[in-house]
């Protein structure tokens, strides 16, 4: 069991235009944790009596200022969290922050430029790449993408994604067994057995995203989605199967309706991001708070997906994304503080281990079996029915391997079957009656051999016939005696 609170980074967005230095400062001692110091500016329109707070400073795990590359990212965040799945870990990474700030980029990527990768393609490639490298076990992966839009579920590796509508395609519902696991119905699972199968799926279900233009982005993501690995893992011989998944979430963006002025189908998906957003930040709160009995999970489909990995069986790192403009320092602000308190929440997580269920029921099988076998030797029960070809054919070769084994301490294991017993030793004793009979013929073999080859030998030497023939004199003498004694 590993223990941890969630751990939190903070990326800043380059601007799009450039802005006021001296908006935010990142402090990186090596002794202290790293800070984030937002310092709001001074307006003139506020008078020269102004009470309003200069300046915030935020403490993250680090700060990734405007330069940070994505191999950067993929290398101090994902990688970690992709190795402690590959051991058999649940691990979550989900991005959070106000539309704009970078949150797509930094889980899927750009598409302009290969180095622009974002963490999902790289983590893919970095847990097939130790998957080829790791041949002590055997390993299998699945994929899923689910996207809760207006908070209802779709599966976006839904074949019927771009031929229908999205109010005929199935919703996917949540279901709950009675140990409070989520199961999820109507959401689909790939078998991947290659990155490039795997980077397939992900395209496929970006190409299935609902994307909108607002004033804050010209392609702005109105849903949430979560991408998922499952992976399976076991070594030979074993029934140990180790289950592990990756949640990696794209999380829609937070924005204030009045500041971007939208309407109609738009402000209802804002109304319905800024709702369920709304019930995480109850979730975090609720979490954070010591001897809080209730947890509002059931409040929101994304909640309800991500129970264990917000202070659950699971590791779990959010990334909060920053756009340090002048007109967007309040949403920023608010993120910060988000941050600070999803970092009080502690995750524990298991192993997740289970036996194989296929390998357990043949174990359970085979045992029912030898118990019946010994209950009927006990209770002395016959069983009239003659073995089959295929079960004397077994038996057979049992018996010879066993008669080949150099090993002393060998047995011939044949359960507690009488009638294998019994044909087990008629056929040691046909084996041994052939063998006899086979060795006769060797012997007298080896005898007519040895004859022949003593006439090709030398004569024997003169004393040593002489005491031949005074032994067999005195031999003959003792026997005459024995016939005299006799009479």
């Amino acid at each position: 069991m590993v223990k941890q609170t969630i751990q939190i980074f903070a990326r800043v967005k380059p601007p799009v235009r450039k802005h006021q230095q001296g908006i935010y400062s990142i402090d990186e001692d090596e002794k202290l944790i790293p800070s984030l110091e937002i310092i709001l500016p001074r307006d003139l329109a506020d008078g020269f009596v102004n009470n309003k707070r200069e300046s915030y400073k935020f403490k993250f795990q680090r700060i990734f200022d405007q330069d940070a590359k994505q191999e950067t990212i993929f290398e101090n965040i994902a990688k970690p969290v992709a190795g402690s799945v590959l051991e058999g870990y649940n691990g979550t990474i989900f991005a959070y922050g106000q539309t704009g700030s970078g949150k797509t980029f930094t889980i899927t990527g750009g598409a302009e430029r290969y180095s622009d990768r974002g963490i999902i393609p790289r983590t893919l490639s970095y847990i097939f790449e130790q998957l080829q490298k790791d041949s002590s076990k055997m390993y299998t992966t699945h994929i899923s993408y689910l996207e809760i839009y207006n908070e209802c579920g779709y599966d976006l590796l839904d074949p019927r994604h771009e031929a229908s509508s999205l109010e005929d395609l199935p919703k996917v519902t949540i279901l709950e067994d009675p140990d409070q696991n989520i199961h999820l119905k109507n959401l689909t699972l790939h078998q991947a057995t290659t990155e490039e199968e795997a980077l397939n799926l992900l395209f496929l279900g970006d190409t299935n995203r609902m994307i909108a233009e607002t004033p804050m982005n010209q392609a702005s993501t109105r849903s949430h989605c979560i991408f998922t690995i499952h992976l399976s893992s076991k070594e030979p011989g074993s029934a140990t199967v180790r289950h592990a998944k990756l949640h990696l979430v794209d999380l829609a963006g937070s924005e204030r309706v009045a500041k971007t002025g939208v309407g109609g189908h738009l402000l209802t998906e804002a109304k319905y991001i800024n709702l369920s957003l709304h019930y995480l930040e109850q979730v975090i709160i609720a979490l954070s708070e010591k001897h809080r009995s209730h947890i509002p999970y059931r409040n929101s489909m994304m909640t309800s997906v991500l129970r264990d990995s917000l202070g659950g069986n699971c590791m779990t790192t959010m990334i909060a994304t920053l756009s340090l403009e002048k007109r967007n320092l309040d949403e920023s602000i608010s993120t910060c503080r988000f941050a600070q308190r999803v970092a009080l929440i502690k995750n524990e997580a298991v192993l997740n281990e289970e036996i194989d269920p296929r390998l357990m029921i043949k174990r359970l099988q085979k045992e029912i079996q030898e118990l019946k076998d010994e209950l009927a030797m006990v209770t002395g029960e016959q069983r009239t029915e003659a073995l089959t070809e295929a079960e004397l054919l077994q038996l057979e070769k049992l018996i010879t391997s066993f008669l080949e084994d150099q090993d002393p301490e060998s047995r011939l294991e044949v359960g507690a079957d009488m009638r294998k017993v019994h044909h087990c030793f008629h056929h040691l004793k046909k084996l041994l009656n052939d063998k006899k009979i086979f060795g006769n013929n060797t012997v007298s073999n080896t005898v007519s051999s040895e004859s022949k080859d003593q006439d090709c030998q030398e004569p024997l030497k003169e004393e040593e016939y002489r005491k031949l023939r005074d032994i067999l004199k005195q031999r003959d003498n003792e026997i005459s005696k024995n016939k005299l004694n006799g009479r």
